[in-house]
């Protein structure tokens, strides 16, 4: 397990971090318009509203842009590994920086179709995303 720094939690985004205990993937949504809301904010950018609410997605998506990292930049990370923005399933413009984990480095590619795991820190559980399996 990779020592992380782990994030404040507060009221917004107390979900994203701690649903994964159950296997969800949380994140926001409007209630009124139905838009998807990432980072977890108490309203809605596209029409203002205050009611939004952590939602359970599905958990699919598909890699957006990625970078190889050579660099152990904490200890006892294993090099190289792969930081991605996925984008979910449900909304394309909603996306999820993360490690891509069960999967060599050089088989990641723009557009995979990916899944989230969760690694639990602490009392958070930190989602990650692997290749779907076919």
């Amino acid at each position: 397990m990779i020592a992380r720094t782990l994030p404040v939690i507060d009221r917004d985004n107390q979900a994203y971090w701690t649903w994964g205990r159950d296997g969800k993937l949380a994140i926001h949504r409007c209630a009124d318009c139905e838009y998807y809301v990432h980072p977890p904010v108490p309203f809605c950018p596209r029409c203002e509203s205050r009611n939004v609410a952590p939602h359970a997605v599905s958990g699919r998506g598909r890699v957006v842009t990625f970078t190889v990292n050579h660099k152990a930049w904490v200890p006892d990370l294993t090099e190289p590994y792969v930081l991605a923005l996925v984008a979910i399933a449900e909304q394309d413009d909603v996306r999820i920086p993360c490690n891509i984990v069960e999967c060599p480095p050089d088989a990641v590619d723009f557009d995979m179709e990916v899944e989230v795991v969760f690694e639990p820190a602490e009392d958070l559980w930190i989602p990650l995303f692997h290749p779907v399996q076919s």
